[in-house]
Order: structure tokens, then sequence, then C-alpha cells
């Protein structure tokens, strides 16, 4: 996992300088690997709701997911792991806490931001009837905003923060 970090820092300190006036090291590096995942899970969410389960309402039994969801919870199954990696190794990497309780953590908060995203969009596409994918732009924007707090302060607490 080490040998990943020491090839992406290098990436994202490179275009750290400009922005060393108006964000620390830590936030740029948040900004820039968090960013990257919202990218990586925007087009997971686009290409499956477009490709995958467009016009398909999925039946699991006990709930039926409406396309946008489905696209969205499967979203949510590449970008956990890839978001873990990122903020344990990459941005948060000054953290005292153990593996298993950031791992823990970052679920708890994750699983929250799922939700949150799950009824905004919802309420977006299904009760205001925008578009699916501009509804996940704009549901995407408010979420990060609420996940960088709880990550900082709740998932990857530091007793001090390195720059």
């Amino acid at each position: 996992m080490h040998h990943i970090r020491d090839w992406i820092l290098p990436v994202i300190d490179f275009f750290y300088p400009p922005f060393q006036r108006v964000f620390s090291r830590q936030t740029f590096r948040y900004a820039a690997s968090g960013g990257g995942n919202v990218v990586l899970g925007f087009s997971v969410y686009s290409l499956s709701f477009e490709c995958l389960f467009k016009g398909r309402v999925w039946d699991l039994g006990f709930y039926a997911l409406q396309p946008h969801s489905a696209a969205l919870f499967l979203s949510f199954c590449v970008t956990f792991p890839v978001g873990f990696f990122m903020a344990k190794y990459v941005v948060f990497s000054d953290s005292f806490l153990s593996g298993r309780v950031q791992l823990f953590r970052y679920f708890l908060i994750c699983q929250f931001n799922l939700f949150l995203n799950w009824i905004l969009l919802k309420i977006g596409v299904e009760y205001w009837e925008i578009d699916p994918l501009p509804a996940q732009l704009i549901t995407i924007a408010f979420v990060v905003a609420v996940s960088y707090l709880a990550q900082r302060y709740f998932s990857f607490r530091s007793l001090g923060i390195k720059d």
C-alpha cells in the first residue's frame, strides 16, 4: 500500500504550490484525492445508470430500487474502498487511530453519506423531477462538504495536523 502512496503523493503535491496560500497541504490532498474519487464515482454512476440500470426497476424482494438508486449503490461499492485507501494513506496518514477503528468509522460516515445522497437524489429525481445525472451532481456537492468534516474530525482524527 505504501508503494502506491509513494507514487500518488508526489503527483498530487506537484500541483500544490499554486494553491498553498489558499489551502493547507492536507486540505489540498483531500480535495485532489476526494475529487478523483468523486469523478470515479460519478463515472460509475453515469455509465451504470445509462447502460445497465436505465429503464429497469431492480426488485430486491424487500425493496424495489429505481435505476438512479441502483446506480448510486453500485457507485458506492466502487468508491468506498478507493476512498478509504486515499483517506488513510494519502490524506490523513497522521492519524493515531488503528486501521480497524479508522475503517469502522470511515464505514459509518460513508453509510451516513450514502443515505444522505440517496435521500437527496430521491427527492431531486422523484419529487422535483430533475434528471438523475444533474440531480446526482447537485447532491454530490452537498455530501462532499459533510464528508470532509466527518472524516477529518471523526474517522481520521489526529493529535496535530501535519502539513
